[in-house]
């Protein structure tokens, strides 16, 4: 058995792992970065690359379908070349490239099966079956991210179903897809596969979106049916059933729905299964919870970072818990100070506060931020605005009928927004603005002198600064 040291051990090599790898890299630090699947992990190739790749196809060709003179006549879309473009925009399930930038990066990349032997050690079980002893002198990161959850119900683990991963890098499109669960995963599928031909159910028990602003998850259920979708809302499956290559869902509405693959689209769960967190102590199969600098909580030296420690299960997120993570540890390594403040250089607050995320369905959904609802909840004095985006000048030449909707919440005690949602096409890049307001904390009076382009979409700013001025 050999026995190797370095000051920080990465278990996982996704994006959130890299970053946490190349910020220790980068303070001075050395790193061994662990995996046993791809480098670039779930997001690169299972997730959130190839799941735009499928999404952006049909998006283009509706908006093409919007604008007057675009189209000289019928256009629909090549399922092979879509398809195609996901294969080249996952490297063909290759991490040749990312699996060089790491020691190119100064990294030190182990192949394999990477588990907690104790304090301080990993051992990694290679893909020859031999097994490697890593000590780390400072930290060791576990950023090993979330597996896909397959409901309780009866029939459905015997019948073979899609998950995110199926959903993702799947050859062809079925001609008849089910998918259970109503929230980003399930939407998003739901919206790529209707848009490549297939006849889809989404089976949504309690509805769509339901974590967003009540018109967000209203408007994609309507897009969703413009696409064919057909949505089962109040009902849950109760058996599945696959016989001669037909999945047969049962519903407790007394509903049954024929497919050709099912999708189970409804949450993720802890890849911590088979990581040893029982020679720390830890239980396996949980999430790993975390202060602020991503240090598990009563551990001076275990971090957890990204998805595994379920503060937001988002890689952009990931990330920012990453360069936090790797900061801190190479200061905590070296005796410098510690900023861990609140927003401070080696702790992740936007986390608890200011969560950017888009879903990319038809239309598109953007939110930074608290809701109406979860403002009023936690007793906050909130002024609430909404506009309709189809006012907007850059917005009826975006789409010849352009249809979507603003809101913003203010914080009334202290003048500042601190939510948004938006919904309509091309709203992905008018988020950034809306994070930067929420996390900067910038005062309503000073947004004012913040001046949209015109004729842009973003000149919905001024129009809901307008709105709150004149409530």
């Amino acid at each position: 058995m050999d026995e190797t040291t370095y000051d920080v051990i990465v278990i996982g090599g996704g994006p959130v792992g890299e970053n946490v790898a190349d910020r220790a890299v980068r303070g001075g630090l050395t790193a061994a970065l662990i995996e046993s699947d791809l480098y670039g992990g779930e997001c690169s190739y299972w997730a959130c690359m190839p799941s735009k790749a499928l999404l952006r196809p049909g998006q283009a060709l509706r908006e093409a379908q919007h604008v007057r003179g675009a189209l000289a006549g019928p256009a629909a879309l090549d399922p092979s070349e879509v398809f195609a473009r996901r294969d080249a925009v996952a490297h063909d399930w290759d991490d040749t490239g990312q699996a060089r930038w790491a020691p190119a990066s100064g990294i030190v990349t182990v192949r394999g099966h990477g588990r907690l032997a104790g304090p301080r050690r990993v051992t990694v079980a290679g893909p020859d079956g031999a097994e490697t002893t890593l000590t780390a002198r400072h930290a060791v990161v576990v950023a090993t991210g979330t597996d896909a959850s397959v409901p309780d119900i009866e029939g459905l683990r015997a019948a073979r179903p899609w998950t995110s991963r199926e959903a993702t890098s799947a050859r062809s499109a079925p001609g008849r897809l089910a998918v259970i669960g109503g929230g980003v995963v399930a939407t998003e599928m739901a919206t790529a596969y209707a848009s490549l031909g297939s006849a889809v159910t989404l089976i949504a028990r309690s509805g769509v979106l339901t974590n967003l602003e009540p018109f967000a998850g209203e408007a994609v259920a309507d897009g969703l049916r413009a696409l064919g979708v057909e949505i089962v809302t109040g009902e849950s499956p109760t058996r599945v059933t696959r016989t001669d290559g037909e999945v047969t869902i049962e519903t407790s509405g007394g509903r049954t729905v024929v497919a050709d693959e099912v999708l189970a689209a409804t949450g993720r769960s802890p890849r911590t299964v088979d990581l040893g967190l029982e020679t720390v102590e830890l239980e396996p199969g949980t999430w790993l919870a975390v202060d602020d600098t991503m240090l598990v909580e009563g551990f001076d030296w275990l971090y957890a970072a990204g998805d595994v420690n379920h503060r937001a299960l988002l890689t952009h997120q990931g990330k920012y818990q990453a360069r936090a993570a790797g900061d801190v540890i190479v200061a905590r390594a070296k005796g410098e100070p510690v900023d861990d403040g609140a927003w401070g250089a080696h702790v992740a607050t936007a986390d608890h506060t200011a969560v950017p995320q888009v879903i990319f369905t038809d239309p598109e959904v953007a939110a930074i931020g608290v809701t109406e609802a979860q403002a009023r909840a936690a007793g906050t004095d909130i002024a609430v605005v909404d506009y309709d985006l189809g006012w907007v000048a850059g917005a009826s030449l975006y789409a010849d009928d352009y249809a979507g909707r603003a809101k913003m919440v203010v914080d009334e005690s202290r003048g500042v927004v601190i939510g948004v949602t938006l919904v309509g096409p091309a709203v992905a890049e008018l988020l950034h603005a809306a994070t930067t307001a929420v996390v900067g904390e910038v005062p309503i009076a000073r947004l004012w002198h913040a001046v949209p382009a015109y004729p842009t979409i973003s000149e919905v700013w001024l129009r809901l600064l307008e709105a709150y001025r004149d409530r």
